[in-house]
């Protein structure tokens, strides 16, 4: 990938809603394949995923298929028969884990490195795009310092998460979700225990903290890092979601891509990497759709906030304070700069115990909201924060068609014996050449036929296209409207099926390169759970491969997640500030776990106690 081609990309649930992804601005979409990705619950039939393509090669937009789970022996060749069908489909790349696809036989598709591949280290990176991977996805927890380094030390494209949820762990070291049923988010299937409500205790029993998400962490929000970001190398800005709904993929592309756009203007050089230009009919705001708080998590080398102790849920945007409680309403105080509340807005608070409790907003009259049940039964209270979690208008702005993508189009129309000979293209390149057969009679009116051929070539809406050029070398003609539409519609549609032909591409196999892997022995942390993989290893000088955690599980006391978060650092007890008997211990009906303070790095080591 050009790095001066800026990239957005945008979560695609299903074909709808990679289709909002993209006509609502995003550069690129990625999608779940029909198998072996990490969200199990997000597959998608190869139709659905060529049809997207054809919708994505429209704008020179591009669709990235991810296949980011480990494999077992007995999945292999699956997995290599469903690559190429995602290459003859119109994918443009796989976002993969599982180091055995650098050791299949397959068609020259560019080959992301996942973010479960642990991308924090500038060697991590560099062996990775030396062994033949086109793009790094880098892991969550980087500062803008450890980015830069990364960039400093490779020539590969590198692509960052800039919102959405985040997992607690270093992505690919997690088997919490494992150890507790054999859900393992390497697979596909984490049960996300990290959401759960756990005690802390220390080692002999007293408890510290009860009941509370201490393990579950806001959402990322960088849309005020931008620049910073394309300044530390990123060129492709991802945005987390491929289990969202539609309405959410709609507001948070339009966000980024506002925003994004923003800083392309002031920089020289740099581009969007797809084409046409985006109408937006809402002014987006990612508070308004799935969202628990934001954090730049640790980008700017801060600690800052990261965790969402109180609930793991969605409280959306921070709407005000109650100052008056009666029989039948409450009185808000609306805080600056927030659309009022209305009818049919679900609305939550926490109670004085810290618990999440969620009412509807059955009738509102400015500041005076009535419940949809009595105020006693809503357990509101005067100084209750309210959020809104559900802004019933604004969902349905969403619900209709709330942008446009429209690719700017030039016509170049010369005379030509019995006929007109017609030249068009957009702005991604794409052209297409057409005679239209005329009987060519002088216009009697010269100003009005040019000015008609003109108006009428320019009605190009219910078509992704708008006029930007026309050229006309030809006496002023006398031609029907009706004949006029017909010659734009047959036009767009010669374009149209332009766009829709995959070109073709040259499906041999690509040889990848044979690097030395910088260590020579490597344990479960690896996740190699399969042949192949383990040959891609010992090809590349390793000498000693454990089973992945999914393949072999370990016995005793084995690390389960690594992380950056820290829950001492949350309830306000680092180092120095506490006096708690480590280790401490987390626990909850689910299981029980060690938890060791990296206090010279800022971070936790959760280990399990014993097998569940």
């Amino acid at each position: 990938m050009d790095k001066t081609r800026i990239e957005l990309l945008s979560p695609a649930r299903d074909l709808a809603c990679g289709k909002e992804a993209i006509n609502h601005g995003a550069d690129a979409v990625y999608i779940g394949a029909p198998k072996f990705g990490a969200r199990a619950a997000a597959g998608n039939t190869l139709a659905d995923i060529e049809a997207l393509c054809a919708h994505a090669r429209l704008y020179g937009a591009s669709v990235h298929a991810t296949m980011n789970t480990l494999l077992f022996d007995g999945e292999l060749e699956a997995a290599r028969e469903q690559a190429v069908a995602l290459w003859n489909a119109g994918v443009d790349a796989l976002i993969i884990q599982d180091m055995a696809f650098l050791e299949m036989d397959l068609p020259p598709i560019a080959l992301h490195a996942s973010t479960q591949t642990d991308n924090r280290t500038p060697e991590r990176a560099r062996f990775l795009e030396e062994s033949g991977f086109q793009r790094v996805i880098l892991a969550r927890e980087l500062s803008l310092a450890e980015i830069r380094a990364i960039a400093d030390a490779t020539t590969v494209a590198l692509e960052a998460f800039v919102h959405g949820a985040l997992c607690v762990s270093y992505s690919g070291q997690c088997w919490m979700s494992a150890a507790l049923g054999g859900r393992s988010a390497n697979r596909g299937t984490c049960g996300q225990p990290c959401r759960l409500a756990w005690d802390l205790k220390e080692a002999s029993g007293k408890v510290i903290s009860q009941g509370r998400h201490l393990l579950s962490l806001k959402d990322m929000d960088r849309s005020g890092h931008i620049g910073s970001m394309l300044d530390a190398g990123i060129s492709s800005f991802k945005i987390e979601g491929r289990l969202k709904s539609a309405d959410y993929v709609k507001n948070v592309t339009a966000y980024y891509r506002q925003a994004l756009d923003r800083e392309l203007e002031r920089r020289a050089g740099a581009t969007r990497a797809s084409f046409g230009k985006v109408t937006h009919h809402f002014t987006p705001n990612p508070e308004k759709s799935f969202f628990r708080g934001g954090t730049d998590y640790y980008l700017s080398g801060k600690r800052g906030k990261v965790a969402s102790p109180d609930t793991p849920k969605a409280m959306g945007e921070r709407m005000g304070t109650v100052v008056h409680v009666a029989k039948d309403h409450v009185t808000l105080k609306t805080e600056k700069g927030r659309t009022p509340v209305v009818n049919g807005d679900g609305l939550c608070f926490l109670d004085p115990s810290g618990n999440l409790k969620g009412i509807k907003a059955n009738r509102v009259d400015g500041g005076l909201i009535r419940p949809s049940q009595p105020v006693a039964k809503t357990g509101l209270f005067k100084g209750a924060v309210l959020y809104r979690n559900h802004d019933h208008a604004f969902l349905k702005l969403l619900e209709k068609e709330s942008a446009e993508r429209c690719l700017a189009l030039d016509l170049s129309i010369k005379e030509v014996k019995d006929g007109l000979w017609i030249a068009a293209q957009d702005e991604t390149g794409r052209s297409v050449t057409h005679w239209f057969g005329l009987e060519q009679v002088p216009a009697r009116d010269k100003e009005k036929a040019r000015k008609t051929l003109e108006t009428q070539l320019a009605k190009l809406g219910g078509t992704p296209f708008y006029l930007r050029g026309l050229t006309l070398n030809l006496p002023p003609l006398f031609i029907p409207v009706s004949e006029i539409n017909r010659l734009r519609r047959e036009v767009v549609a010669l374009l149209l099926d332009e766009a829709n032909t995959l070109p073709v591409r040259d499906p041999e196999p690509v040889d990848r390169p044979v690097v030395p892997f910088p260590e020579a022995c490597l344990t479960y942390k690896a996740n190699v759970a399969n042949a192949l993989a383990r040959t891609f290893y010992t090809r590349r000088g390793v000498t000693s491969v454990e089973p992945a955690f999914e393949a072999v599980e370990p016995d005793g006391a084995v690390t389960v997640m690594e992380t950056r978060h820290c829950i001492r650092e949350t309830l306000g007890l680092c180092k120095g500030r506490g006096n708690q008997a480590e280790p401490l211990v987390l626990e909850n009906e689910k299981g029980r776990f060690t938890v060791h303070f990296l206090c010279g790095v800022c971070g936790m080591r959760i280990e399990r106690q014993e097998n569940v």
